[in-house]
């Protein structure tokens, strides 16, 4: 059965990156499941000095947590290296070598006082090494929320994956995907909360639907909130909200709207709100920043012929 879903897992991997980047994860995770005594048959593996690599342009992670690192470091003084990193010669540098993937672990390495570290040395592209890079780090469990979000739009921004291609890829479901995008829609302020841990991703979801999400991410953290209760405090303020005739802003809202306001949020990865106004309607996208904004407007400008029926397939 688990022999099975790692053959699902390469295909998937083959049909987003192509045999050639999608070879190079595997082989990392291959010589880890090898050992050392069946290491050798691994293209590409050898041992190199530490001073001869340097972090690589397309690291995604934003941060590196230092109580992490140094588990890790203890982890690398017992066990050694376990996993080679990915590496691929510096370009115009050949005898320098960029991390992509297992930044973490070079650190550690430095700060075991290790000298050399298995390596699987590829030759690839910028776009297959960001490709890789983004891939590689999203099989993995300990990126923040926000750094599994902006890993996904990348990919289907630069590279125009699908949703349902990532989640098959890195082996999570298409609403998980969807999901985690839309956490980029969030001011900016909430999304620090986010990434110091004072809300997890759960309370992030919910507030995604309030009119003013950081007064209730501060009353949320203030008081200490589980995210069932973040829950009902939103949809308890979208109860009392009045619209400009009087009624309860959330009691009218039409499903078929609602659901379309969450698939454009989605798909633009920020939020949206869609208001009738008799025959016509009122459209609102939401930034929380220029560079978000910038980003919108180059999603819509590379799909100005996308239909609403599109969405499903995003």
């Amino acid at each position: 059965m688990a022999e099975e879903k790692k053959k699902g897992l390469g295909r998937g991997l083959s049909a987003l990156l192509g045999d050639h980047a999608a070879s190079a994860i595997a082989a990392v995770t291959s010589a880890a499941a090898a050992g050392p005594e069946g290491q050798a048959a691994i293209k590409g593996l050898r041992t190199m000095p530490l001073e001869h690599l340097q972090p690589g342009k397309f690291q995604p992670r934003r941060t590196f947590d230092e109580d992490r690192i140094a588990d890790l470091v203890e982890s690398v003084r017992e066990k050694g290296i376990l996993q080679p990193l990915l590496v691929r010669p510096l370009p115009g540098n050949p005898a320098r070598f960029e991390i992509i993937a297992g930044e973490r672990r070079w650190r550690a390495a430095q700060g075991a006082k290790l000298h050399e570290v298995p390596v699987i040395v590829r030759e690839l592209s910028d776009r297959e090494a960001l490709e890789v890079a983004l891939v590689e780090n999203l099989q993995r469990q300990d990126l923040s929320p926000l750094e599994e979000a902006d890993g996904y739009r990348r990919l289907m921004d630069e590279f125009s994956h699908t949703q349902e291609e990532l989640a098959k890829a890195v082996g999570k479901s298409r609403s998980h995907v969807a999901n985690m995008i839309r956490l980029l829609a969030l001011p900016d302020p909430v999304k620090t909360m986010l990434e110091k841990g004072e809300l997890t991703a759960g309370h992030a979801r919910a507030l995604l639907t309030a009119a003013d999400p950081l007064r209730l991410a501060r009353d949320v953290v203030g008081r200490a909130l589980n995210v069932r209760q973040t829950e009902k405090l939103v949809n308890d303020e979208g109860k009392a909200r009045p619209t400009n005739g009087g009624r309860p802003a959330g009691s009218a809202k039409d499903p078929d709207i609602a659901a379309l306001e969450r698939d454009l949020t989605s798909s633009l990865g920020c939020k949206v709100g869609i208001r009738s106004l008799g025959k016509g309607g009122e459209l609102t996208i939401s930034y929380g920043s220029l560079e978000q904004l910038d980003d919108i407007l180059a999603r819509l400008s590379r799909n100005p012929d996308r239909s609403v029926e599109d969405l499903d397939a995003v």
